[in-house]
């Protein structure tokens, strides 16, 4: 797909980095898969990968957990 933040690149297949943040929660996940820009790095994820993103940082947020980093696993 082209871009849609800098309109010069496709998107590659490749890895991001999502930092999400609610009411004093902060979750980093790594190695998420996403479909990156080579221009700009803008990164965008498929509704599957962001579904599972916001039920993960869900869980972690009803553990009362402030800060967690953790590394993204697809299955």
């Amino acid at each position: 797909m082209k871009c849609v933040v800098c309109k010069q690149a496709e998107t590659r297949p490749g890895t991001a980095t999502v930092t999400l943040e609610r009411d004093g929660l902060t979750i980093v996940f790594r190695g998420v898969p996403a479909q990156v820009c080579p221009n700009c790095g803008e990164d965008y994820v498929d509704s599957t990968v962001a579904d599972k993103l916001l039920k993960e940082a869900e869980q972690t947020a009803r553990n009362g957990t402030q800060v967690e980093v953790r590394q993204f696993v697809a299955a």
